[in-house]
């Protein structure tokens, strides 16, 4: 079989995002947020205030979560589930002499969030194995969510998944943080400028994987880099994983200019492995195309059926550097010492918003240096590196608040995962179209078909490839 190889990656990524748009375009089936639960007790108010549909946040919910997960004015009003008060407001003019006051919610901010899913698989090669073709229901995930503020400018975040695709699996912690805002405040910078979040959390990326409204992830997100035979390169960095690490960044006057730069152990949510650490960075700017000065300068847009995202043209860029440290204490190659290779993505990002139309997407190329080891005395060399582009195309339509119609497609060209075995050829992709339905505005029933790329039948006597097509439907609420 002939198989196809792509001579840029760029040139790739450039195409595949361009086809990918042109066939959102003309479909127009298509929306997105961050909040939980726990909030809408704290206001007293329906889940879509922040959110067109959970978990993806709307203009409003945006704006709840720059502001500390307090409303972005008149906070004080609209509480209806005041907070308890750690101290006097007049230890703010004694400090520091006494301790500055906070709060804490008045009742325990705890939500949790469940998702379960039924499949239906194409019919696998016995070569792969025995797969039944149907699961009538399996559960995905049950988590425990937590967030809310510690008084003006400190908040916190913290999500556990309890199980995991059932029977407790290997669930654990997703994102844990503290955040400070508007540090830049004591130094006269305007309005959060300037703020800091530590502990483990998904990198601040242009489209969040642990919060998307899909039931599938990011094809790119999730791609690693490893060199064929012959290579040592192998990095198990994924950005759609959690990080440890602290991060800076803001949005000056709560403004449409958002950037991050954050430190990190560039190991996901696992120990850190080696003593240097990674590099994350990622800034986008929106353009508010709303003619109306008004509905321009709101939180949000309004019209005849009420408030609505702007209309508006989100572009970005993200940069993520570090040096992947293999060998470490002659574990793989006792004759050698520790082999550090650097590495690097750079990305850009779209997204276009019109009345019930969404349109994003992103385009990622990486590169791991590589070396071989050759010789009877087991030296190192340099050799090719490992590369792979790629990105997503996702377009969203709401035919009514409720109703919301998708088409999504994903690439990926990795020269390595072909070698590897792990596709039928260097570029594979996926066109996922699907349905979500907000039963109510904290239940919803989705839909998804996934047609995959091609992968080899080892043992075949003929070259021969098997698509692992698939759909999904299932539930998904929060209380």
């Amino acid at each position: 079989m002939v198989r196809r190889t792509k001579p840029s990656y760029w040139s790739s990524a450039v195409f595949t995002l361009g086809l990918a748009i042109s066939i959102c375009l003309p479909l127009i089936w298509a929306t997105r947020s961050y909040g939980i639960p726990a909030f809408s007790r704290k206001y007293q108010t329906s889940c879509a205030t922040c959110h067109n549909d959970f978990p993806e946040l709307n203009d409003f919910g945006m704006a709840f979560k720059k502001n500390g997960f307090k409303f972005p004015k008149d906070d004080e009003f609209f509480v209806k589930e005041p907070p308890a008060m750690l101290g006097a407001k007049a230890q703010k003019e004694a400090f520091p002499k006494a301790i500055y006051p906070g709060e804490i919610p008045g009742t325990i901010p705890i939500s949790f969030r469940y998702s379960g899913f039924a499949s239906y698989n194409s019919k696998q090669p016995l070569a792969l194995g025995y797969l039944p073709r149907t699961d009538l229901f399996t559960p995905n995930t049950f988590t425990i969510l937590s967030a809310g503020s510690f008084g003006s400018n400190i908040s916190w975040w913290i999500d556990d998944d309890i199980s995991t695709g059932g029977s407790g699996a290997q669930g654990g912690l997703g994102d844990g943080y503290l955040k400070f805002n508007d540090l830049g405040h004591y130094i006269g910078l305007p309005k959060d400028t300037l703020n800091v979040r530590f502990g483990q959390f998904e990198l601040d990326l242009p489209f969040s994987q642990a919060r998307t409204i899909n039931p599938s992830d990011y094809d790119i997100y999730d791609e690693a880099a490893m060199a064929a035979t012959g290579g040592v390169a192998n990095n198990p960095l994924t950005l759609g994983a959690p990080q440890r690490g602290i991060e800076i960044g803001g949005y000056p006057n709560d403004g449409n200019l958002w950037w991050s730069l954050a430190v990190v152990d560039g190991n996901n949510d696992s120990p850190a492995v080696r003593n240097s650490k990674d590099v994350y960075f990622n800034i986008w700017k929106q353009f508010n195309l709303e003619r109306d000065p008004e509905a321009r300068n709101g939180v949000q847009a309004a019209g005849p059926t009420g408030p609505r995202d702007h209309t508006s043209l989100r572009l970005g860029a993200l940069y993520y550097s570090g040096r992947n440290a293999l060998n470490v204490g002659g574990t793989l190659f006792p004759d050698l010492p520790t082999i550090r290779d650097p590495f690097y993505r750079l990305g850009g990002d779209f997204r276009f918003k019109y009345r019930q139309f969404e349109l994003y997407g992103l385009g990622m190329f990486g590169h791991d240096a590589n070396q071989l080891i050759a010789g009877e005395n087991n030296q190192l060399l340099p050799g090719p590196p490992v590369n792979f582009s790629g990105g997503f195309a996702q377009g969203e339509y709401w035919f009514y608040p409720w109703l919301i119609g998708i088409m999504r497609y994903d690439v990926v060209n990795a020269p390595a995962d072909l070698q590897n075995g792990l596709s039928e050829h260097t570029t594979r992709n996926r066109m996922s179209p699907g349905v979500q339905l907000l039963i109510r505005s904290n239940i919803k029933a989705l839909f998804e078909y996934e047609r995959r790329w091609q992968v080899p039948v080892p043992g075949t006597t003929q070259a021969q490839a098997f698509r692992p097509n698939g759909f999904v439907t299932g539930v998904d609420f929060v209380f």
